[in-house]
């Protein structure tokens, strides 16, 4: 690498191991108090993360994003390593739009019947659904744009 104090590592990592481990000039991810933007040589920090799209600048690949759709977790940036801990993760290669949108519909349909009952609890599990497969939604369109 040409200049390693200008490099940060990104890992993303689930319950299930391993997602992401890439060199990058910078990455974006959507913490509870809102977007950050984190590059080599940040202070230290700490952020609560919400379901949204993790977006890597990759070092071997100028101005190419790779985009991961993260579902809470949390972030820590220490000695240029940015380590994302995430409930669950998903490149957006590896997205299958037609089950992100089937989730999509199944979500919407629990929270119309979640209504219907006047099911407070069953209204809350089927909006984090629908955030999560819109995200995943999002995440894979956006790759496709790119």
């Amino acid at each position: 690498m040409a200049d390693d104090k200008n490099v940060l590592t990104v890992n993303i990592v689930t319950p299930d191991g391993l997602v992401y481990d890439h060199h990058a000039k910078m990455v974006v991810v959507r913490s509870t108090d809102g977007d950050l933007g984190i590059m080599a040589n940040h202070e230290p920090i700490v952020a609560p993360l919400q379901i949204g799209e993790v977006r890597i600048q990759r070092i071997d690949k100028p101005g190419h994003e790779d985009r991961v759709a993260v579902n809470g977790g949390f972030m820590e940036m220490n000695g240029n390593t940015a380590s994302i801990i995430a409930d669950s993760a998903e490149r957006a290669r590896d997205i299958d739009l037609t089950r992100a949108q089937a989730a999509r519909e199944r979500a919407q349909r629990r929270i119309d019947a979640a209504k219907q009952k006047n099911d407070a609890d069953e209204l809350k599990r089927a909006q984090v659904a629908l955030q999560r497969a819109v995200n995943r939604i999002n995440v894979k369109n956006s790759k496709l744009n790119q």
